[in-house]
């Protein structure tokens, strides 16, 4: 079996993250390539970029990102979910816009929030 990685990274975004058509799509698209892939995780969109926690095999999760953490892991923490819509909320907006000031955000600071998001759907 291969070994179990988390990576969470952000990315700009090519169209509107406040858009729910396009984040639809994302979340549709990502969801069929990541059940062929064996990967699971959670998306979140937040002022222009996304956030994104994806948890699978290495070979699986390589892309072209700003990754702000790879680790092993004993298990998946979004082990439920192909893709979850990680909503930011505006209780959660200032935590985030504090980590994404940061050159290189904390990895469990972002999982953790992604998280929380996904909990409160």
């Amino acid at each position: 079996m291969a070994k179990l990685e988390r990576l969470v990274y952000g990315s700009t975004a090519t169209g509107h993250t406040d858009n729910l058509l396009n984040m639809a799509t994302i979340l549709a698209e990502s969801g069929r390539n990541n059940a062929r892939d064996g990967l699971t995780g959670a998306l979140a969109a937040h002022r222009g970029r996304f956030i994104q926690v994806i948890e699978g095999s290495g070979d699986s999760i390589d892309k072209d990102i700003v990754i702000f953490g790879r680790d092993p892991v004993e298990q998946r923490v979004f082990g439920d979910w192909v893709m979850a819509n990680a909503r930011i909320t505006p209780a959660l907006k200032s935590v985030l816009d504090g980590m994404m000031s940061q050159q290189t955000p904390s990895a469990q600071h972002v999982v953790t929030l992604m998280q929380e998001a996904v909990a409160r759907m």
